[in-house]
């Protein structure tokens, strides 16, 4: 049996969507933040070495880090649904995708939480890194005006990986996205897909999608 360790609010939230998208049966342990300082509880922490969101435990495995979940998901329980191979003329733009939502664009937006902290003693630094932000999301639009899902015409676990920083990170990293018109169709779309709605509601009921 699959079980999903959930951190509320959290990239957790991609792993449940996954297997909805699937049809993979799973049972949840939720888990909620610290109401003061907004961490994860000392439990969660001590599941996996690192101590971050999304964990999974299948029968005897432990695993954290949402890409290696997404694929382990995929390639054991769900046939490779979701997945392209490298048989598929859009494989590199799905393994981009599904790489440059962590590597990149996920880590320029936690450096923008601490943009604050350093702007009034290191100006030149701070605007140096809000451009990597800029840079990412202008990336994002023009993919998105290239193609109707990252990995092509398909929707794919690249969608699913990217949508995170797109939607939740935004209430923890505010930013607005009116300049990138092609980003708020394509998350509005995303959005009203059956599986996502059913993975709102089993994991963080109440949420309201960042789209606008």
């Amino acid at each position: 049996m699959l079980t999903i360790h959930h951190l509320g609010i959290s990239q957790s939230d991609r792993i449940i969507w996954l297997c909805e998208e699937l049809g993979i049966d799973y049972v949840l342990q939720k888990y909620d933040r610290d109401p003061a300082t907004g961490a994860a509880p000392a439990a969660y922490k001590a599941l996996t070495p690192f101590g971050t969101a999304p964990v999974i435990a299948h029968d005897a495995l432990v695993l954290g880090e949402s890409g290696a979940i997404i694929e382990y998901i995929i390639h054991r329980l769900g046939g490779g649904r979701l997945a392209l191979t490298p048989s598929d003329a859009a494989y590199p733009d799905y393994l981009f995708w599904l790489h440059f939502a962590n590597s990149s664009l996920m880590s320029a937006l936690m450096v923008e939480m601490i943009i604050p902290a350093i702007e009034p003693a290191n100006p030149d630094i701070a605007e140096a890194l809000r451009g990597r932000g800029n840079r990412a999301f202008g990336l994002v639009e023009q993919r998105l005006s290239d193609a109707p899902y990252f990995a092509g015409n398909e929707f794919t676990a690249a969608d699913i990986i990217m949508a995170f920083p797109l939607t939740t990170m935004r209430l923890f990293v505010p930013r607005e996205i009116a300049a990138y018109p092609k980003l708020k169709a394509y998350l509005a779309k995303i959005v009203e897909r059956p599986a996502f709605k059913r993975a709102l509601a089993v994991g963080d009921p109440g949420l309201k999608p960042a789209i606008d």
